[in-house]
């Protein structure tokens, strides 16, 4: 498929889940990266027989291992209009859950828990050097969560709409039962620039959902109706698209650029007055952040984390993308860089905004007399300091 020189062609990102060394989750038979991927196909050949002006990618087309920054970075290097990511749903509970959902990037209320967006994203576990391409997230902490609070999505309402009319033709072209369309923390969903969605197909814990879902008529259902779902999206309108059945192809292999490793650079760097951390002074690209806030009456400090790294890095350093006023701490084997330092947490969490247009997996993390604490704890702390005065 050639596109009009000069000129954007819209493009597709179809992300199978999981795969090679990780398979998701497990049924009696079947594992959840072969459910996924055979949708994945399914919807995209729809897309490639029926949409001549889509440029359709796959963040795998076989059964390989992608990291999950490396599958938004896949959307985004392209510029992808749309970003559909595929999955199956799995509970440890005996009782037969069934049924289709769809998530968009967003946090749930704050009594549920964060089940399927941590179990998709404990995935990262396995990467090699996670912690440094997630700045240190645990995928296991509710702490880590807190990054999500301050997200500010400009897609998020396109995000939805996409999300609901999946819901509604899959439903309707697949007969699934109808579980809603919901919102949850996926790391794969954060990093992403562009309208996007998180597909559960149903539960391979349950016998007759397992059933269902490696059935190759019912595969090729659910690709149809999230075909049908794009177009209408991508159209701007509710009518049902004409649909010419998709033969089938057999898998090729992508071409997926491999995420290169930087070198770490050691250096000395001299003692912050915050907090008991390392300061790296020096760069001058961008505006420096707010100046740390009045410390007293034992107040926590909150800061944003931005990166993890082995070692230190010396001033200047390309990987701080010019971020100046930078701080790093040492936890277990990793230097953690950090920006900013304020007793007024909005302030923080207004400055993770900024940061993350060049840090997207940026989140906040808090201190007390120079050690770390509990973010949930400080953010609770300076809730009551604020409301007693």
């Amino acid at each position: 498929m050639v596109a009009i020189a000069g000129k954007h062609q819209y493009t597709l990102v179809i992300d199978a889940g999981h795969g090679g060394k990780d398979a998701g989750a497990l049924g009696k038979r079947a594992k959840e990266k072969d459910i996924n991927l055979n949708v994945a196909l399914a919807f995209g050949r729809y897309v490639e027989q029926n949409c001549p002006d889509v440029k359709v990618i796959y963040t795998r087309k076989n059964d390989v291992f992608i990291p999950l920054h490396e599958r938004a970075a896949i959307a985004n290097r392209n510029k992808a209009d749309v970003f559909i990511s595929i999955h199956t749903n799995s509970v440890a509970s005996r009782k037969p859950v069934t049924g289709l959902e769809t998530y968009t990037m967003g946090m749930r209320r704050s009594d549920e828990k964060l089940s399927a967006a941590m179990r998709e994203n404990d995935v990262v576990l396995i990467e090699k050097d996670f912690q440094q391409h997630y700045a240190g997230f645990d995928p296991r902490s509710p702490e880590s969560y807190i990054i999500f609070e301050v997200l500010n999505d400009a897609n998020m309402l396109e995000s939805v709409e996409l999300a609901k009319k999946i819901q509604k033709n899959v439903c309707r072209t697949a007969s699934r039962p109808d579980k809603g369309v919901k919102q949850d923390a996926f790391l794969v969903l954060r990093e992403t620039s562009m309208p996007a969605c998180l597909i559960e197909l149903g539960y391979i814990s349950t016998p007759s959902e397992e059933a269902y879902l490696t059935d190759r008529r019912n595969v090729d259902a659910m690709g149809r109706g999230i075909y049908q779902a794009f177009v209408e999206f991508k159209n701007g309108h509710g009518t049902t698209p004409q649909v010419t059945p998709a033969a089938p192809v057999a898998p090729e292999t992508p071409e997926v650029p491999a995420v290169p490793e930087v070198p770490a650079t050691q250096t000395t760097q001299g003692t912050s007055e915050n907090s008991g951390t390392q300061s790296n002074p020096g760069i001058s690209e961008t505006p420096a952040p707010p100046a740390p806030a009045d410390t007293q009456n034992d107040a926590p400090v909150f800061k944003v984390q931005f990166l993890a790294c082995e070692r230190q890095l010396r001033a200047g350093d390309s990987r701080l993308k010019g971020l100046t006023g930078t701080d790093c701490y040492k936890e277990g084997n990793l230097w953690k860089y950090t920006i900013g330092a304020s007793v007024n947490y909005p302030e923080i969490r207004d400055l993770r905004k900024e940061v993350a247009r060049k840090f997207p997996q940026a989140f906040i993390v808090a201190f007390k007399n120079g050690e770390r604490m509990d973010t949930q704890t400080a953010i609770r702390e300076y809730q009551q300091k604020k409301s007693s005065k």
